[in-house]
């Protein structure tokens, strides 16, 4: 095999939690008086952390001290309701039983907020993976390389050893900082065009093809 070890993001990845996270937003803008959002709307603004949706849901010239009222909200809903319609992508339970099988290391890298990612990831894939990190404080979010280099430090590999797997410009963004490979999946979050234009080269459209991909 090509490589020693994967290491997936996990909304519009590995998991399909739009329609919650859509939700939340709703609920923490209602509860601070600002309009609704529609689905696609927090389609693209999700990918880079829950404060950045939070301004970007946010009504132009919401103050800060607004904007974080409605980060608290979200946070707070969304942990109580992310699994309430969220679930993994068709083929992904397999392919995960398929990396496993073969030896592989597995590993999740998200932008989300940690307490979120480890409530998700112990529901949907308990053992599956040997390292997994969320967005924390006072450690750089996706793009910046530091959550993949200190999984990569998890599992003793190096960059040319691994492979990103992703659904964004942000995960494009993020293979580029560590100097690793990229596969984007065509599932999630952005659509052909927009990840082509981030600068993706490798593209899977199914499970079975990702598999493929990365078992070469």
């Amino acid at each position: 095999m090509r490589y020693k070890a994967v290491v997936f993001d996990l909304d519009g990845t590995l998991l399909d939690t739009l329609e919650d996270l859509h939700l939340a937003t709703n609920h923490a803008l209602a509860a601070n008086g600002f309009p609704a959002r529609t689905k696609e709307e927090v389609r693209s603004f999700v990918g880079n952390g829950y404060r950045r949706l939070a301004r970007l849901a946010s009504p132009e010239g919401t103050p800060d001290a607004a904007q974080e009222q409605v980060l608290r909200d979200f946070n707070t809903y969304y942990l109580a309701h992310d699994q309430d319609h969220t679930g993994p992508y068709e083929g992904i339970p397999e392919l995960l039983e398929h990396l496993r099988a073969a030896g592989m290391p597995l590993a999740v890298v998200s932008n989300k907020g940690d307490a979120a990612v480890q409530d998700l990831m112990a529901h949907y894939f308990p053992g599956s993976f040997e390292a997994v990190a969320g967005e924390r404080e006072g450690v750089r979010r996706k793009p910046a390389p530091d959550t993949v280099l200190a999984v990569m430090e998890q599992l003793h590999v190096a960059a040319g050893d691994i492979v990103y797997v992703g659904d964004s410009e942000v995960d494009v963004a993020t293979a580029q900082n560590v100097g690793c490979d990229c596969i984007v999946v065509t599932w999630g979050f952005r659509s052909v065009d927009e990840l082509v234009r981030a600068g993706a080269t490798v593209m899977a459209d199914t499970t079975n093809e990702l598999e493929r991909l990365l078992l070469a």
